[in-house]
């Protein structure tokens, strides 16, 4: 007997709807045919500062050409996002200068997890099994929905900047 679930299984990042730091829906689908950077982020992390920099850095080189960058607060290490999603938004956009979309502050891990964090840690799983590990574990998709890549936390953006590079050339089949 078939699986029922198989159908349904999500098949890319374009099949979630999340809510985004003002609490309305966005389905990712708007993505479409975009390079995705999926990143958990937190405001008061030794990595913080780092990585918004580069993240910014990226953004603005690519923004244009197709690139996106979607950060999802987390307060699941160490307390490192205490705030509410006002206070996050404010710390974000006014210390960092992000412009790229904050979402709702969500969960990672465990059973709580937002679904959109369950499928791409089933995608591709890191050195703890499923489970992210720390603030910035950075997910890659491409412009099919795809994730293709995981980051470590402390794998610098800028590391990270010619295979976004080549999904950005790579042709939509």
């Amino acid at each position: 007997m078939a699986d029922s679930q198989s159908d349904n299984s999500p098949k890319s990042i374009y099949d979630f709807t999340v809510k985004n730091i003002r609490g309305n829906d966005v389905s990712l689908s708007e993505y479409s045919g975009k390079v995705v950077l999926i990143v958990n982020v937190a405001s008061k992390c030794g990595l913080t500062q780092s990585n918004y920099k580069e993240l910014n850095v990226l953004y603005e080189k690519y923004k244009n050409k197709g690139f996106e960058i979607l950060a999802f607060p987390c307060n699941q290490f160490a307390g490192q996002e205490p705030g509410n999603n006002e206070e996050i938004q404010e710390v974000v956009c006014t210390r960092f200068k992000a412009e790229f979309p904050i979402f709702d502050k969500i969960e990672v891990n465990g059973k709580d997890a937002a679904p959109v964090y369950k499928f791409l840690k089933s995608q591709k799983g890191g050195f703890l099994g499923d489970g992210i590990k720390w603030n910035f574990t950075k997910f890659l998709v491409n412009k099919e929905g795809k994730v293709v890549e995981r980051y470590a936390p402390t794998t610098s953006p800028l590391k990270i900047e010619k295979d976004i590079q080549n999904l950005l050339e790579a042709e939509s089949s």
